[in-house]
């Protein structure tokens, strides 16, 4: 398999330490190989032929069901704000968090 981009230690020291992932020394030989196994096989999926092809969604042809965007129930504060430990004024009341 040809691989057009590589991975040294460096840059998967880097690429690590951007994602904060701690990554021992001694990794990082492993950490590199696998970042260029991904990289191979993404090369490898570049090759295959897609003109012509339609992107999916899914495997198979499907299209989610679609309703009108209406109200459909509303006007309910009073029983919704029933629910609330503490209400006034028609809102929630919550415990002040910043002073």
């Amino acid at each position: 398999m040809e691989m057009f981009m590589s991975i040294d230690e460096n840059t998967a020291a880097r690429v690590a330490k951007l994602a904060r992932i701690k990554v021992e020394p001694e990794a990082l030989p492993a950490l590199a190989e696998e970042f260029n196994n991904i990289l191979g096989f993404i090369e490898q999926l570049s090759e295959v032929d897609v003109d012509g092809v339609e992107p999916m969604t899914s495997v198979t042809p499907q299209r989610l069901k679609r309703r009108e965007d209406v109200v459909t129930d509303g006007d309910q504060q009073d029983r919704v704000l029933a629910n609330a430990p503490d209400a006034r004024e028609g809102f929630f009341a919550v415990p002040k968090v910043v002073e």
